[in-house]
């Protein structure tokens, strides 16, 4: 058969669009869909978890008291939870700082390397994730700075030696190695320093004098 000139020819079958069809129903399907954390639907693909919305007066202090683990996926879960939660909560970790104390104070006192290193690291997020968190942590002072007392001087290699004999437990389980701000900083000596530092800075003007109460060895970094 000669197709006349000028006439257009057979249009092409419906089964020919599927594809496009099939292509655009794809990108619906992987549109991310927004839901409340730790339900059984943040668990499902394509869901992303909004951590502002979550319940802070719940589960910042579920996630500090997690501090205190020592074993891998427990300690990274409680640790990356930690810092996510500070990183997003904004206005809402300061009404939450008196529920966090007794679970840095369990944590420090268990005066475990691994445990130190994290907590300290913790804290120093803490105190900058929000306005006035800094100040509102003044008044703990008396709970929390003790044992940085008797570790603020272990900041070189003999003095890292004499803590593992100290410390309850010296063995290191890192996990996968994922550290915040992806730093393995696991001087205690100078994490302490860094730490009373930033609650200097950050701790208004009656904070110096109430470190050094507790720290008589610490001089302002003002």
């Amino acid at each position: 058969m000669v197709m006349e000139e000028g006439r257009p020819g057979p249009s092409k079958p419906a089964g020919d669009r599927r594809p496009q069809q099939r292509e655009k129903k794809g990108k619906q399907q992987h549109k991310q869909q927004p839901c409340e954390g730790f339900s059984i639907k943040a668990m499902m693909k394509n869901s992303v978890v909004e951590i502002e919305d979550l319940d802070y007066h719940y589960f910042l202090p579920l996630f500090f008291d997690g501090l205190c683990e020592t074993e891998f996926p427990y300690e990274f879960f409680a640790r990356q939870g930690v810092h996510d939660l500070l990183e997003h909560g904004g206005s809402k970790i300061l009404p939450v700082v008196p529920q966090l104390i007794i679970p840095i104070k369990n944590a420090l006192n268990l005066r475990n390397r691994q445990v130190l290193c994290t907590t300290l690291k913790v804290i120093q997020h803490l105190v900058v994730s929000a306005e006035m968190v800094g100040e509102a942590l003044v008044p703990y002072y008396r709970q929390i700075l003790p044992v940085l007392n008797i570790f603020k001087h272990m900041n070189d290699d003999m003095s890292q030696g004499l803590l593992c004999l100290i410390l309850m437990d010296c063995s290191v389980n890192l996990g996968d190695g994922i550290e915040y701000s992806q730093q393995k900083r696991e001087n205690i000596g100078v994490l302490i320093h860094e730490t009373l530092e930033l609650l200097e800075r950050y701790g208004g003007e009656n904070a110096y004098i109430n470190i050094k109460y507790m720290i008589p060895t610490y001089w302002s970094c003002m």
